[in-house]
């Protein structure tokens, strides 16, 4: 039977999303509450900062962090966009671009984590 209302075809990618929302909130709280809650003050002074990323267990969870919220917010990005009604070859230029603007993303952000963890840890 042929689909002629055009519903949207199965996709994994809301589950993703979800998931990635369940675990945003979780890492946001922790994020929070280390950098603005049990802090004097409210916020970190740098050397702060790099006495906390000095622990590799704090690094590793910025890092899961980064690429929890990229993924986030990179297939919400492509929900909304998909939600315009795009041809499937607009579709696919669209996932191939938010996966390199992603990857581009997550790499600067690797790239600043192990920077800042490197000058911690001199």
């Amino acid at each position: 039977m042929e689909n002629q209302d055009k519903l949207p075809t199965y996709s994994g990618t809301w589950i993703w999303q979800a998931l990635t929302g369940i675990v945003l909130v979780i890492l946001l709280s922790l994020h929070m509450i280390a950098h603005h809650f049990v802090v004097e003050g409210g916020l970190r002074t740098y050397e702060d900062v790099l006495r906390y990323v000095a622990n590799p267990i704090i690094i590793v969870l910025e890092v899961i962090f980064l690429g929890v919220v990229t993924y986030h917010a990179m297939a919400g990005v492509r929900a909304i966009l998909f939600d315009l009604d795009m041809s499937d070859r607009a579709k696919t230029r669209t996932t191939r671009v938010l996966t390199v603007v992603g990857l581009i993303l997550v790499a600067w952000g690797l790239y600043l984590s192990f920077y800042l963890f490197r000058i911690a840890t001199a």
